[in-house]
């Protein structure tokens, strides 16, 4: 399994010099097999332009799976020039809630946008799911709903029998409760999305000082992600949908003073765009 970044933000993009080396666009993670074109994308914040560019400007043909529709994460569809291709063939997924087209529609179509999800050019397909268990692009796919502020969100465990990894972008534990260190409990959910993975690329947002005042903004503390790490047995850590005031200097320190503070075992780093991992 090849992973790729193309955006680890959160919000807002981050435009600007102090951005450049973990990059300043939104969230979007692309899968495939080594040596061949990624199929499965998680999310469709602005990073997704950057997969036309990985592709070499080729139609994507696969599935992009929706985790939630807040804008910092479906902002990329119209912009996917791989993807509004007359040789394309989109599959798209979003949690439950209604007509999935008519649903994306009301933020993409006129006045707020010139054109609807299903006037891209090319072959697209629309698709809402429960969580469940399925089969995307030869993937195993395991959906879980996870707390989140503001709309029906989901978690994605994706395997090819192989390896496998865990998502969880956007993630509010403590809106079940304080849990062992008040961040949040670690719950089922969560639990059964990253337990033993090769990679959990999970929601920090905030540090612990700035989660106290935060608390309600729908997102994770670094510090629950550290732990619910730890509790699951992951293999590798990778900090996502970064601040967008979070300066390269800021992660760089942030990942500096983790450091020798998280178990051995546990590989922990900050995602960054145009990163390739092979699982």
């Amino acid at each position: 399994m090849e992973v790729v970044f193309c955006g680890v933000r959160g919000s807002t993009p981050a435009p600007g010099p102090e951005f450049v080396r973990y990059g300043g666009n939104t969230s979007c993670v692309a899968i495939g097999r080594p040596g061949e074109d990624p199929v499965l994308v998680l999310d469709a914040g602005t990073g997704l332009a950057r997969l036309t560019r990985y592709i070499d400007g080729r139609p994507f043909r696969g599935t992009i799976l929706l985790g939630h529709l807040h804008w910092d994460h479906t902002h990329g569809l119209p912009f996917f020039s791989s993807g509004d291709n007359p040789g394309a063939k989109v599959h798209i997924v979003i949690p439950a809630q209604g007509d999935a087209v008519e649903v994306l529609s009301r933020a993409m179509s006129p006045p707020h946008f010139p054109v609807r999800p299903d006037e891209l050019r090319g072959e697209w397909t629309f698709e809402s799911v429960e969580p469940g268990s399925f089969s995307f692009e030869g993937f195993d796919v395991l959906v879980r709903e996870i707390p989140h502020k503001g709309g029906r969100t989901l978690g994605f465990r994706v395997s090819d029998g192989s390896a496998s990894l865990a998502y969880l972008s956007d993630h509010s534990p403590q809106s079940l409760g304080e849990g062992p260190d008040g961040y949040g409990p670690y719950h089922e959910a969560a639990l059964d999305l990253a337990r033993g993975v090769d990679l959990l690329i999970h929601d920090s947002q905030y540090t612990a000082d700035e989660f106290a005042a935060r608390a309600d903004f729908g997102h994770s503390s670094i510090d629950y992600t550290l732990g619910l790490a730890n509790e699951a047995g992951v293999r590798r850590l990778a900090l996502f949908h970064h601040d967008p005031r979070r300066t390269d200097a800021e992660l760089d320190a942030i990942v500096a003073r983790l450091e020798g503070n998280v178990p051995a075992d546990i590989d922990v780093f900050a995602a960054a765009e145009d990163v390739v991992i092979t699982l």
